[in-house]
């Protein structure tokens, strides 16, 4: 577990589930990860509901808006890398391959939001920090633990990140003639960039996935089940990784679990 009072440029600072139902959805993760909420109000009138561990702030869970209500949908867990300087990144984006989607958008005294879409697609967040620094607690059982873009231009992408935020970079061989790629901060992986495994392609979508901590796999698993989820990809020892599952939520988000 690492406690955490701020990010570097590039590291990965937060994470969010926009979903359908915020109600269902906080009964959901409290049974897997036992988050506690507090919620509060959005500008509309709904409210988002804010998940801690203790007292740490590990994500928050927050209503479609009515763009993606309207659409119908699925509930998405977004990823948003560390900026300095959400404006500056912003028209840095055509540049360097990039498609602008949202934003700059001040949220209050908070900080400053950008979402924008890597060549190959996948929703990606950006977060200029104001008063909310992001997540306060990384690396434990119920925390954040890693996120990989799954995309059908990983080369493409990698290059793209590069550019935007300077990662260095490491690469693995896979045993189907691929690369996964790490992006790295100070020498340190922040997140993973591959193609969709073959094995996976009925299964796992392009965009982001998120990986969180537990102490047990086959018990979350187990946990999500008896809570209404749905067990996408069964328990499994990776190589280097360890124990990690891939679960819907009742409402279709769709998160990973790593053993720590």
């Amino acid at each position: 577990m690492t406690m955490r009072t701020g990010f570097t440029e590039g590291e990965v600072c937060w994470t969010d589930l926009q979903t359908s139902d915020v109600v269902a959805a906080k009964a959901f993760y409290a049974a897997v990860f036992g988050w506690r909420f507090e919620d509060l109000p959005t500008p509309d009138g709904r409210s988002y509901a804010q998940a801690f561990l203790g007292d740490d702030l590990v994500t928050v869970i927050a209503p479609q808006n009515p763009q993606q209500d309207a659409a119908g949908a699925a509930p998405q867990w977004n990823v948003y890398f560390a900026s300095p300087d959400a404006a500056e990144l912003a028209a840095g984006l055509g540049h360097a391959g990039g498609t602008l989607e949202f934003g700059p958008e001040a949220v209050g005294e908070t900080g400053v939001m950008v979402f924008f879409a890597p060549p190959g697609g996948g929703t990606t967040g950006a977060w200029q920090a104001g008063s909310h620094l992001g997540t306060t607690r990384g690396g434990g059982p119920g925390a954040l633990t890693w996120a990989e873009l799954l995309t059908p231009e990983p080369q493409s992408a990698v290059g793209f990140f590069q550019q935007l935020f300077g990662h260095d970079v490491t690469e693995y061989p896979q045993d189907d003639g691929g690369k996964y790629t790490t992006l790295m901060v100070d020498g340190a992986e922040v997140a993973g960039i591959a193609a969709v495994p073959a094995d996976a392609e009925g299964t796992l979508k392009p965009g982001w996935q998120v990986y969180f901590g537990v102490s047990s796999v086959p018990e979350a698993v187990a946990a999500a089940v008896a809570a209404g989820g749905t067990v996408l990809i069964e328990p499994d020892e990776v190589e280097e990784a360890g124990t990690i599952a891939t679960l819907e939520d009742p409402q279709g988000g769709v998160f990973s679990l790593l053993e720590v």
